[in-house]
């Protein structure tokens, strides 16, 4: 059985960009669907860091007040491991205008309920879960849709949602946008990363970001309200070797670059609580097509270094939803509305090329210097004789890390 449904906007993927965009274009009045395959939000995220430029956003759509009552902790500085046992400050949060001097770590099921519990505010919002897009629907050469299908039940009830623009939201693996012919650029990543939790304990440090460096293993762990997330990082390609390896190994990688956690590795009970993250970087070349358009990781995949893809992949929904709701509502069609579609690409290409420029940076100075075990020495003396001797630089550093290039406001219809 084929049911078939139609809206304006079909948004794919219920992550923080697709529902942002939900939100924002039902606000302007425009009838959006978002789409999410999952059928409910209570899963282990990995990119749960809200910088300044999104709890700025969510400031200006009045949720400040809202976000704010959320479980979360705070992150006031990032700094690099000296030699001596020291520590260089390279990001101070402090030096930037309150109250968006820092970046919070929130469950991201939380952030997503509450932004889904504000669309639903709005009349013309509508959200779907449990089904996933098995394709896009073409006439002439025109994306007018897509196909849906149960994602726990693929031989179920299949659905045509038709629509005047489909946004794949869908992520770095995106159905939608390989349905439409469309294929990213890679670019190469020294490295995957293995998360999994420890435990908090009293007297621990919760507001600071420091990376652990030791031989050629890589550590980077996130205070949350309950617990520790943690990063190992490792050469691309290591999975098999760490798990063969054993837990026990694991354990002692992990108690070698923190000696504080030493006391607890025993709660990682088996190499099934660690989690490895294929890590990519791409970008796509032309974002969209007629009828279709990608943003997010489906148009510009980031690596975590920064922890900014979240964030960046909701300005992109800001900008999206900025340029195409007053197209929608002048009736532009066809040529007209391609033209918004492509304007979105022309605003937000620029901070993507930006932020992973900078990424493959990091790649070069730090991870592969890591790996090849030449980082002992320390990090790059240039930023940090910068950040220690000229402290303005501490500043820039974090706004650069706090809202990234080219930050977006909410529309002032979007406000509340």
């Amino acid at each position: 059985m084929v049911t078939v449904s139609r809206t304006t906007v079909a948004v794919v993927g219920g992550g923080p960009a697709g529902v942002v965009l939900g939100l924002l274009l039902a606000r302007a009045g425009i009838a959006v669907r978002v789409v999410e395959k999952h059928d409910d939000f209570n899963r282990d995220f990995r990119g749960d860091t809200v910088h300044a430029s999104t709890i700025r956003l969510l400031d200006e759509l009045g949720l400040g007040e809202r976000f704010a009552a959320l479980p979360q902790s705070r992150l006031d500085d990032f700094s690099l491991p000296l030699p001596d046992g020291s520590r260089a400050l390279l990001g101070d949060f402090s030096r930037l205008r309150p109250p968006y001097d820092h970046v919070a770590m929130v469950p991201q099921w939380d952030l997503l309920d509450l932004l889904v519990t504000a669309a639903r505010e709005e009349p013309s919002f509508e959200i779907t879960m449990g089904l996933a897009a098995t394709g896009t629907i073409e006439e002439n050469g025109v994306v007018t849709g897509v196909h849906l299908a149960p994602y726990r039940d693929p031989d179920g009830v299949t659905e045509e949602l038709r629509a005047d623009v489909v946004i794949a939201c869908d992520g770095r693996d995106s159905v939608l946008r390989s349905a439409a012919g469309l294929h990213p650029r890679s670019f190469p990543v020294p490295f995957d990363t293995w998360w999994f939790r420890l435990p908090r304990e009293p007297g621990d440090a919760t507001t600071a970001l420091v990376p652990a460096f030791s031989g050629t293993d890589v550590l980077l762990s996130f205070p949350r309200p309950d617990y520790h997330q943690v990063a190992y990082f490792a050469p691309k390609g290591s999975d098999a070797a760490l798990r063969a390896a054993g837990v026990e190994s694991f354990r002692a990688r992990v108690a070698r670059l923190r000696p504080d956690f030493a006391g607890r590795v025993d709660t990682i009970a088996s190499m099934d609580d660690v989690h490895v993250l294929d890590v990519r970087m791409d970008r796509l070349t032309r974002w969209w097509r007629p009828g279709l358009l990608c943003i997010g990781d489906a148009a510009h995949a980031m690596s975590p270094a920064g922890g900014v893809g979240i964030n960046l992949a909701v300005q992109d929904a800001v900008a999206t939803a900025a340029i195409l709701a007053p197209a929608l509502g002048r009736g532009l069609r066809g040529a007209d509305l391609d033209r918004a579609l492509a304007a979105v690409q022309r605003r937000r290409t620029p901070p993507a090329v930006v932020v992973q420029t900078a990424q493959a940076f990091l790649h070069r100075v730090v991870f592969e210097r890591a790996f090849a075990g030449t980082l002992q020495a320390g990090p790059p003396r240039l930023p940090v004789l910068l950040a220690r001797y000229v402290p303005p630089v501490r500043g820039l550093y974090a706004r650069g890390i706090a809202f990234g290039p080219l930050p977006e406001h909410a529309p002032a219809w979007a406000r509340r």
